[in-house]
């Protein structure tokens, strides 16, 4: 190995030793991993606990008899599955819908040559910041026959300043030679977002499908607001409703002097957070590649 090697090879090693404050970073960062993982593995273990072992170590870590008492509890009447059909037809219907109206009107207000793109934008703008609230939605629902309706639901959240926002800032970021080149060569503005805007963004496009899927997975106010027959109510509406129950019935068993519920009321709340998020958490990290990319570059208009 030659001499210019040997410095060369001593120098990297001596930039990448572990200072400090790299040991300070770690400790921090592992202590807020554990953190977050401490109390969600707590949650999961607590499902397949029992009241008695519960009682006796709240912060659980493994269950010595792990029963799935809660999950048969929670699954009992079937409502569930209804809500987790509901929630499934509100996605299938919602996000498309959604990627429809944030991807068009993104290319459109970040064309240069779009007519009225300043005012449009302001009054865009204008209701992320000001709205009228949930009376007037309602009413416009209401005008619209929509109440009791999955589509008073999916409407009223289809559409985000924030992530149009986002979107226009990435197309902005794109070469306006592209476009040029196709429009010489007789494309529609159409054919140029479907052929050429699309296939480079990715990166935000899985961005938005994920900001959008959380929402429309843990929508609940909204549907509790304009629906009005339990086997329409989504996943989240229904969950809350079983915890309610399952509080009730505890409260009620203790008042009579009966000690505990029949079910377990703690467990079933934690299988419910678990039967919830299971779907997100292995959905997320299909798009996790683009995420940050998707975020970084939308944030900051070039």
């Amino acid at each position: 190995m030659s001499t210019l090697a040997r410095k060369t090879k001593k120098n990297k090693f001596s930039t990448d030793r572990v200072t400090g404050l790299d040991i300070f970073i770690f400790i921090v960062l592992t202590l807020g991993a554990l953190s977050i993982l401490i109390p969600f593995w707590n949650v999961i273990m607590i499902s397949f606990a029992t009241q008695r072992e519960y009682a006796e170590n709240p912060l659980l870590m493994w269950p010595k008899d792990p029963t799935l008492a809660s999950y048969k509890a929670l699954f009992a009447d079937g409502s569930i599955i209804t809500g987790y059909w509901n929630t499934i037809k509100l996605m299938a219907a919602g996000l498309p819908l959604s990627l429809f109206l944030t991807v068009s009107m993104a290319y459109g207000l970040s064309r240069p040559s779009f007519p009225g793109k300043k005012p449009i934008f302001f009054l865009v703008l204008f209701t992320m910041i000001f709205n009228g609230g949930i009376v007037p939605l309602y009413l416009v629902m209401r005008d619209l026959n929509l109440t009791g309706s999955l589509w008073a639901v999916i409407l009223a959240g289809s559409f985000s300043v924030f992530n149009m926002i986002l979107m226009m800032n990435y197309f902005q970021g794109l070469p306006e030679s592209l476009m040029e080149s196709a429009r010489l060569d007789g494309a529609g503005e159409w054919r140029i977002l479907v052929s050429v805007v699309l296939p480079l963004a990715a990166p935000i496009m899985a961005t938005i499908a994920l900001f959008y899927g959380v929402a429309f997975w843990n929508s609940w106010y909204d549907a509790m607001i304009f629906l009005r027959k339990a086997e329409q109510l989504p996943l989240q509406n229904v969950l809350r409703a079983i915890i309610v129950e399952s509080q009730t019935n505890a409260s009620n068993a203790t008042s009579v002097g009966q000690g505990v519920a029949q079910s377990f009321s703690t467990g079933m709340k934690m299988a419910a957070v678990f039967v919830t998020i299971i779907p997100i958490m292995a959905f997320f990290p299909l798009l996790q590649k683009h995420f940050a990319k998707g975020v970084l570059t939308g944030a900051i208009k070039t």
